[in-house]
């Protein structure tokens, strides 16, 4: 593929847990992604450029139980390699999306193509185009005052 864009580099993923960004489908339709840590050196889907052995994966922001956002503008909870949906719990594996417990058992969140070339991180995914760093509504006003979060779990 010829067409990527410039993301982030890996280390800045590594320093801070996780990279929200922004990205639009085919139709213009805003979607939230978010790069995270992926330290795992097992072999995954060679047909996904997900994951793999440059250090970190891209995920669609969302659990695959009820659409909870993994990062609301603080970055993604993360214990031992894997993703925190903060609303259930369940744990998705950093590098494969796979969960095997909680609410999401048996569910795999959506990937996002990216590839990295000398520690930068790019989207090369032929179905999205790179909007903006941050959520959604980070690109539409400026405003900083953090997501609203009725939820009673902290990390």
């Amino acid at each position: 593929m010829n067409d990527r864009t410039r993301l982030t580099t890996v280390e800045t993923v590594s320093e801070n847990r996780s990279w929200l960004f922004t990205v639009r489908d085919q139709y213009g339709e805003p979607d939230e992604a978010v790069l995270v840590p992926c330290e795992d050196s097992v072999e995954h889907d060679s047909t996904s450029s997900r994951s793999g052995d440059d250090g970190v994966a891209a995920w669609i922001n969302r659990c695959t139980h009820e659409a909870q956002r993994f990062d609301t503008g603080r970055g993604v909870a993360m214990r031992d390699g894997h993703l925190i949906c903060p609303k259930h719990g369940s744990m998705f594996d950093a590098c494969s999306g796979y969960c095997d417990n909680g609410e999401a058992a048996e569910t795999t969140l959506p990937s996002v193509d990216i590839s990295v070339d000398d520690g930068v991180v790019y989207l090369t995914d032929d179905d999205l185009t790179f909007a903006h760093a941050g959520g959604i509504d980070d690109g539409d006003d400026g405003n900083d005052d953090g997501p609203a979060s009725t939820s009673h779990i902290g990390f």
